[in-house]
């Protein structure tokens, strides 16, 4: 009986989802429709932005270089040139969202009433512009080799841990350009001290750690910003975001670690929030009060805008194999 319960609560709490991720698509305005160039077996990237131009140049031409055909994106009253920049992509189509960020579960439910509308059949990235994906081989084969080893297999999910990156000196103090590569400004990363608990019903692990919980939140680690993430699925339509991209309906998608002796592969997303930019739009953010918990992370960067990330144990990235290494992803049984 108990096993009936857990179903009808999940199939309910999925319909749900989909239905208020229909509502709020009504606030989405298309400004520049390039949807007739999407194909068949396209690899497809959604992501919502505000103010981010200073990202989005290297953001593009990252993905576009592993292999993404279309961008979907969702701009949320970005006054910095955000807008021009994306409907001027000959890859992009553009929504303008009217509405609040917070009232859509942080962007998630228009991004979900958009996967439900394009993505179906497709290999989707779901990512914010700070994060890149980082994966098994990914020196020597593309990310669709990937993906066709995940289609043969059956694997619809693939998941990721959220690294933070950092320079040596403060980031409030540091410079960075548009267009640069982040890893030049931002290439350290903590090596260890990263800690999952396993969530029994939704089926994924959540994991934290890292140098905003040792920085940030050492006196209560348990509130430090979760680190597990689902940025790649082959979607369908009975799919949906729960918590932002740390879990999804139904949750056999979840499981996107080992079990047994069935190795899964996964791989980092390198994020880099730490760029000089952050103290303004914590300064932004703090006003608005449109993120997770009325932007109280934002809140903690501004009482320490100068904190040095940096120590001698952090470590410089270099390649995926580093990260394999340490423990931080895996090739699986991909090999």
């Amino acid at each position: 009986m108990t096993r009936i319960f857990e179903l009808l609560r999940l199939r309910t709490e999925r319909s749900w989802l989909l239905f208020r991720s229909m509502v709020k698509s009504r606030e989405l305005r298309l400004v520049s429709d390039r949807l007739n160039q999407i194909e068949p077996g396209d690899i497809l990237l959604f992501f919502c932005a505000r103010n981010e131009l200073q990202r989005l140049p290297f953001f593009f031409d990252y993905y576009r270089k592993i292999g993404v055909r279309h961008f979907i994106a969702v701009d949320n009253g970005s006054d910095d040139g955000t807008t021009t920049f994306l409907s001027t992509q000959p890859d992009c189509t553009l929504w303008v969202a009217t509405g609040s960020y917070r009232s859509a579960r942080f962007g998630m439910d228009w991004i979900n009433a958009l996967l439900a509308r394009y993505a179906v059949g497709h290999w989707a990235i779901i990512v914010d512009p700070d994060e890149f994906l980082v994966f098994p081989h990914q020196n020597v084969r593309p990310l669709r080799a990937l993906l066709d080893w995940m289609d043969a297999g059956n694997i619809r999910s693939f998941g990721a841990l959220l690294l933070d990156m950092y320079p040596k000196g403060s980031f409030s103090a540091s410079s960075y350009v548009s267009g640069e590569n982040p890893l030049d400004h931002s290439p350290y990363f903590d090596p260890q001290n990263y800690q999952s608990k396993l969530d029994r019903f939704y089926s994924n692990l959540w994991m934290q750690g890292g140098p905003r919980q040792r920085i940030y939140y050492a006196d209560r680690p348990e509130r430090a910003p979760a680190l597990n993430k689902i940025p790649l699925v082959k979607w369908s339509k009975q799919m949906v975001f729960r918590s932002s991209t740390h879990q999804l309906l139904p949750r056999g998608l979840n499981v996107t670690y080992s079990q047994s002796a069935i190795p899964r592969p996964c791989g980092c997303l390198l994020h880099f929030k730490f760029l000089p930019s952050l103290k303004q739009k914590a300064e932004e953010e703090q006003k608005r009060r449109e993120h997770y918990q009325y932007g109280q992370e934002y809140i903690e960067y501004l009482k320490r805008p100068d904190a040095l990330f940096w120590t001698d144990h952090s470590a410089q990235f270099q390649n995926w194999q580093q990260l394999e290494e340490l423990g931080l992803m895996s090739r699986g049984d991909w090999v």
